[in-house]
């Protein structure tokens, strides 16, 4: 008999536990909730999460705070999150900036696996910009010019994601182009208006002021289907240079210790936040494509990114920096 009432003692304890999760979903919020972003006020993560944060507020009935921590490679807002070890702080950002971490960085302050996906928020723009006036129309012609002119064209890319995906391109297209390093990627688009660069991969955002006062020009989209903003822009694949094509994927990281029914319950809750369609509106103005998904798709697709990253690092033998 002991064994018997053992086996029901753990058989309750099992039932109390699974019935926990579902509790404290339900009851969560409880009070003010934080979203670190890597970056400073203005920038396209910051604004995505700035909007979903005021239709957060009125379905949660609790504030929504966004705390803004810029610097370090995006690990100033990683440590952030990750020291507070609190469910009501949680990481909104571009899933890009942390997929290439364990690529660059032979030693990391932070366990890459403690970064829990749980809500696809948006997939940022991402587009291949020339000067207003260069002598080519398409990424043929742009590629093949740099293939005559090895070391003679620049370029200005954003940190992370976006730059192994362009190494990647150089590298199958045998190009020679050097990157220019760039604390603030804002001024590329300028220098490229100027010729001091020949080519820029950035956020749609970055580029748009210059684009649309006609000293540059997109040559494509990024991303595996056009923008709906920009429909008359071919995507890299459609111009025949699949090696350029990465989705710009932004959304929210929670801990691991979060249960997986608190997790669908903030998903379903972005889901909600984002169905009148006008967070989609505004976002589309900053280069941004609303994209809500769940916890198995925002890991499934940053799974690709981390796939894709891999394959250009053994393609190009990058060694990571001590």
């Amino acid at each position: 008999m002991p064994p018997l009432k053992s086996f029901a003692a753990a058989a309750l304890a099992m039932l109390g536990t699974s019935l926990i999760a579902p509790a404290q979903a339900q009851s969560w919020p409880t009070r003010s909730v934080r979203l670190i972003v890597p970056f400073g006020p203005g920038a396209g993560a910051d604004i995505g999460a700035r909007l979903f944060a005021e239709k957060l507020t009125a379905r949660w009935g609790q504030p929504v705070v966004i705390e803004n921590k810029p610097g370090g490679d995006s690990i100033v807002a990683i440590q952030a999150f990750l020291s507070a070890n609190d469910d009501h702080v949680l990481l909104f950002g571009p899933a890009g900036n942390f997929t290439v971490h364990p690529f660059i960085y032979s030693k990391l302050s932070y366990n890459p696996a403690d970064l829990i996906p749980t809500v696809r928020a948006s997939n940022t723009i991402l587009a291949l910009t020339v000067k207003k006036d260069a002598p080519y129309s398409n990424m043929k012609e742009f590629t093949e010019a740099a293939r005559k002119a090895p070391g003679k064209f620049n370029s200005g890319l954003v940190q992370g994601i976006t730059e192994f995906t362009f190494w990647g391109y150089a590298h199958y297209e045998k190009l020679d182009i050097p990157q220019v390093p760039y604390r603030d990627i804002n001024v590329a688009p300028v220098d490229l208006s100027e010729d001091r660069i020949q080519v820029v991969m950035s956020s749609y955002a970055i580029v748009q002021p210059q684009i649309q006062a006609g000293r540059i020009k997109p040559l494509i989209v990024n991303g595996k289907s056009r923008a709906p903003a920009f429909p008359d822009i071919p995507t890299a694949r459609e111009s025949g240079y699949p090696s350029l094509e990465v989705d710009g994927l932004v959304g929210l990281f929670t801990l691991k210790t979060m249960p997986d029914a608190l997790k669908e319950k903030i998903a379903a809750d972005f889901k909600a936040a984002a169905a009148d369609g006008s967070i989609g509106e505004r976002l589309k103005a900053t280069g941004q494509v609303i994209n809500v998904g769940g916890p198995k798709e925002f890991a499934d697709a940053i799974n690709e990114q981390r796939t894709n990253v891999a394959a250009v690092v053994k393609a190009i033998d990058f060694k990571p920096k001590n």
